[in-house]
């Protein structure tokens, strides 16, 4: 019987040659947003390992937007030169590039994770964060981030038009918006981190108002054809915050307006988060999303096993799975999960003599 894992799927005018994307991982490697050759060998090495898709890992839409001071950005023109590169490579192993855009808000200006993973003070190279509210992410940070008012939201969303079209020059076939993990679009969605009383804040409507004008000014940039997806955070475990009745009612809102697929991640809004992690804690998340909002998801999240990857497509709880630390320990993760399930698939002709049997 033919691996549901390794089934295809055509999503507008593409198709995944299976069901297993590389998550988008901050490499903490880019200088000035600037990507480079370990970004080349990174996603291409993920691409020669089989997967349908590799995601570039957040990219920021303006300097401001960085998580840190090494992550990779999409706010210079001069910035898509290496993408290209990137995308090429990844398009010549019958893969397909993704790319996230994202804005990291208050939670922005931090140092890499080997270096103490902390906010940076302004003489250590760091910045002033924004936010929909003068919230601290912990409490013991110097300064509060600086509430955006109407021009910042603007110019937000200008970041991610022009981005977008950025994306689409650098040849990137998918495109996800981040709006999750705790960063600026889920701290507008949260009522843990938007105490806002003007039209972005308060009631479920207004929370939202934000991804759907990045939406708006995205799709006028993104080819109709080429996929749309949407990271969300699909609750945030914690009592009063984004839960999973509102990602439902979103992700329903979010197909009417052309979105393809929901990327159901969890977490990251407030620091006293309580998750309870798990394998696949994160999946009836995305399984309840795909059948009450009827729309493609993907889920991720302490899978690390072909079989328990097969299941999850097999039984229709999502139509992706998607791979963060075990593609980091194993590149070449799609073609150990092909040969785990004795499925046939097409491997790099330089690496064929590894797959026979001599």
């Amino acid at each position: 019987m033919a691996s549901p894992l390794f089934s295809l799927l055509q999503i507008k005018s593409i198709i995944l040659k299976n069901r297993i994307v590389i998550s988008p991982m901050c490499q903490y490697s880019a200088e000035d947003g600037f990507a480079n050759d370990w970004h080349l060998v990174h996603l291409g090495s993920r691409a020669i390992g089989g997967a349908a898709l590799v995601m570039q890992e957040a990219t920021a839409v303006s300097p401001e937007g960085r998580i840190s001071p090494e992550d990779l950005g999409i706010y210079n023109e001069e910035h898509i030169e290496k993408y290209k590169q990137i995308t090429a490579f990844i398009l010549s192993q019958n893969a397909l590039p993704g790319i996230q855009l994202a804005h990291a808000g208050r939670k922005a200006s931090i140092s890499a994770p080997w270096q103490g993973n902390r906010k940076l003070t302004l003489d250590e190279g760091g910045w002033r964060t924004v936010a929909p509210s003068a919230i601290r992410y912990h409490e013991d940070e110097a300064l509060p981030p600086i509430e955006l008012d109407l021009e910042g939201i603007a110019k937000v969303i200008a970041d991610f038009k022009i981005a977008t079209r950025r994306a689409h020059d650098a040849c990137y076939k998918v495109l996800e918006i981040h709006a999750a993990h705790g960063y600026l679009i889920h701290q507008f969605l949260s009522p843990l981190c938007n105490t806002r009383t003007d039209e972005y804040g308060g009631s479920f409507e207004n929370r939202i108002r934000l991804l759907l004008e990045i939406l708006e000014a995205v799709k006028t940039e993104w080819p109709g054809d080429l996929p749309l997806f949407v990271r969300i955070s699909g609750t945030d475990w914690a009592e009063g915050g984004w839960d999973e009745d509102q990602s439902v009612q979103l992700a329903k809102l979010l197909k009417e307006k052309g979105v393809d697929v929901i990327d159901c991640s969890s977490g990251g809004a407030v620091s006293h988060q309580q998750i309870p992690v798990g394998p696949n804690y994160q999946v009836p998340i995305a399984e309840r999303v795909k059948k009450e909002a009827h729309i493609c998801t993907g889920t991720v999240g302490l899978i690390t096993e072909s079989k328990q990857a097969e299941d999850i497509i097999k039984n229709g709880q999502a139509d992706l799975v998607f791979f963060a630390r075990e593609a980091l320990r194993d590149p070449y993760l799609a073609l150990t999960f092909a040969h785990e399930l004795h499925t046939d698939v097409i491997w790099p002709k330089q690496y064929e003599r590894a797959h026979l049997k001599e």
